[in-house]
């Protein structure tokens, strides 16, 4: 093998070992962006009893992020991350809604989580 291989197969394996491991066992985590008036995803589907991490942002304004079957009440700010860790014991579907006034379409901003 030559010298620039070695070197790169080293390197290789240098950065593979200080790369953070991935465990199986820790939560899936799940990008949501709301901006007035919607959030994307509009629809999402989780497996009962998983963990997941649910990380928000907002393109524009304060928006709310509510669901009171599963527990979640978040506030959702401008420029900054709001990380919700979420693990769904019960099936069905639920509707999340912005409980912060952000507009005139404010009432029609919802996401649904369907978990099975």
């Amino acid at each position: 093998m030559s010298t620039s291989m070695r070197t790169a197969v080293l390197a290789a394996l240098a950065l593979a070992a200080v790369a953070p491991a991935v465990r199986a066992d820790e939560p899936k985590v799940i990008e949501i962006e709301a901006k007035r008036f919607q959030f994307t995803p509009s629809e999402l589907t989780l497996a009962k009893d998983q963990p997941v991490i649910l990380r928000l942002h907002s393109q524009d304004v304060v928006h709310g992020f509510y669901q009171k079957e599963l527990g979640i009440d978040a506030s959702i700010e401008p420029g900054r991350t709001t990380d919700v860790q979420l693990t769904p014991h019960q099936a069905g579907k639920f509707v999340t809604i912005c409980d912060h006034f952000c507009g005139a379409g404010h009432g029609n901003m919802k996401m649904t989580i369907t978990v099975q």
